[in-house]
């Protein structure tokens, strides 16, 4: 076998070892409860998640356990202790949670019908285990951003996202948000499960803004994670 096979054998089965580690960390109960819930793992706590299967934002998504693993493992390189950090698109707000276990100050964001059930599972798993305890606010992409979040007290360190280009006709004003909330030093973390051609444009259509770093990928789920930060941004 010539050294370029050998290579992409060993990248993949990398990839594949990695992808099961991540989605192990998903448990169901094992009895029948009277709320529904699934389960994970992270940051060496049990978080309970409870779901709603009528809305694409209301469930756990892969993309959300490849940042939240993330976030985990490159706890030093990407210190989220006392960090300024939002969330968009935050769903049933996992992401939000392990970020909160981390040590950040979270405001964890999503579309009116969702906060309900994003508060319950932050509440449910934050309260009296984390520093800061996470906030929830309302965010529809590209709607009232000078008035809800005014850029002269945006102080976000890092933005997270997990599969926020999925099924979703506003992509336009998901990148004005984008590009509305983050300042010069802001880093985004966001990973992304490619499923269309839509999420490839929707890329090529990010990077005009941003500069974008692949730092994961994972085949075998789909996944990709990157890094990005504005582009022509000063030195700090």
């Amino acid at each position: 076998m010539n050294p370029e096979d050998q290579k992409e054998l060993t990248e993949d089965h990398d990839d594949k070892q990695v992808a099961a580690e991540i989605m192990a960390r998903r448990f169901i109960p094992a009895g029948i409860t009277a709320v529904p819930w699934e389960g994970f793992n992270f940051v060496g706590r049990e978080i309970r998640i409870t779901e709603a299967t009528d809305s694409y934002g209301a469930v756990v998504w892969s993309s959300a356990l490849v940042l939240c693993y993330f976030l985990e493992t490159n706890a030093k390189q990407y210190n989220m202790v006392d960090k300024n950090v939002i969330e968009i698109g935050a769903g049933t707000g996992l992401v939000s949670i392990v970020a909160s276990l981390l040590g950040a100050r979270v405001t964890a964001t999503d579309l009116p019908e969702l906060l309900g059930n994003l508060q319950y599972n932050l509440s449910r798993n934050t309260k009296m285990k984390c520093k800061h305890l996470p906030q929830v606010k309302e965010l529809s992409w590209g709607v009232a951003l000078d008035e809800n979040f005014p850029r002269s007290s945006n102080n976000f360190d890092y933005l997270l996202a997990a599969d926020v280009v999925y099924a979703h006709p506003f992509l336009e004003e998901l990148l004005i948000t984008f590009d509305h909330l983050c300042k010069e030093t802001t880093i985004i973390l966001w990973a992304m499960k490619f499923r269309l051609e839509k999420e490839n444009k929707f890329v090529d259509r990010f990077k005009e803004l941003f500069d974008l770093e692949e730092i994961s990928n994972f085949p075998s789920l789909s996944i990709k994670l990157y890094k990005a930060m504005k582009k022509n941004r000063r030195s700090a």
